[in-house]
């Protein structure tokens, strides 16, 4: 699985196209990072590509604009990664740096990821973009051939809602927390609904909250030389590991 994979799959219009290469003083001038930030651009990143741009005018989807947010314009990039490059800052980075929300696919010499994250007006700049609320991230795992067929006939772009720019980006989110649910349930399942992709992003929230729990938990059964604390620490964990099977269940 190659990025080049998920951009034909995604079904990009042809006057959308970019195919530009974004230069790291681009980035660098938009982001205004620190040092070590810096320092991570200029050595972590191979190559930053602008795929596509869509827009109204060449995707008919209309825009989509509120008090918080302006939805004109959605970012197809692709970043490539050296073997040194901190991936998860990186992706920050260029979520933050692009002014329009993006879907980010992420080149590294072990795996293709994906990215998303909403934006909204900054409160005390005008004209300014901030990231709103967590980004949204999911690896493609060529080991699971079915869920990834399954995700990349969901990713196109006339699979997703289509009523405004806003919803649209949203549908590509909801598209990767299936992949994410499918890989703790082994089957990708869409779904076409406000309600169930709510229900959808809490228990994959509770899986990640309680896989922390129960490593955390292991980790310190593992060095507990008692044997009463050893029991109790096991029927911790044999209760946190009940709470994921029903937050699973849920997916």
């Amino acid at each position: 699985m190659v990025a080049e994979d998920i951009i034909a799959a995604l079904q990009l219009p042809e006057q959308a196209r970019v195919n530009q290469r974004v230069s790291k003083k681009l980035l660098i001038d938009n982001l205004a990072p620190t040092a070590a930030d810096r320092q991570q651009i200029n050595e972590g990143i191979e190559e930053v590509q602008w795929v596509a741009a869509l827009k109204p005018g060449n995707c008919g989807i209309p825009a989509y604009r509120d008090a918080q947010r302006e939805y004109v314009e959605v970012a197809v990039l692709h970043l490539t990664l050296r073997p040194s490059a901190r991936p998860a800052r990186l992706i920050e980075l260029l979520h933050r740096a692009v002014p329009h929300p993006t879907l980010l696919m992420v080149s590294t010499p072990e795996s293709v990821q994906l990215s998303l994250s909403h934006k909204r007006w900054a409160q005390n700049e005008a004209s300014k973009t901030v990231l709103d609320g967590e980004i949204t991230t999911a690896t493609v795992l060529p080991a699971a051939p079915q869920i990834t067929t399954a995700f990349l006939d969901a990713i196109s772009l006339e699979r997703q809602p289509r009523s405004d720019l806003s919803v649209f980006y949203q549908g590509w989110v909801d598209t990767l927390l299936a992949l994410q649910a499918a890989q703790h349930t082994g089957s990708f399942r869409a779904v076409n609904n406000l309600l169930d992709a709510t229900a959808r992003r809490q228990a994959l929230q509770a899986c990640i909250e309680l896989q922390g729990q129960i490593a955390t938990l292991r980790a310190q059964a593992q060095k507990a030389q008692q044997i009463a604390r050893q029991v109790e620490l096991n029927l911790q964990l044999k209760q946190l590991q009940q709470a994921l099977s029903e937050a699973q269940a849920r997916l």
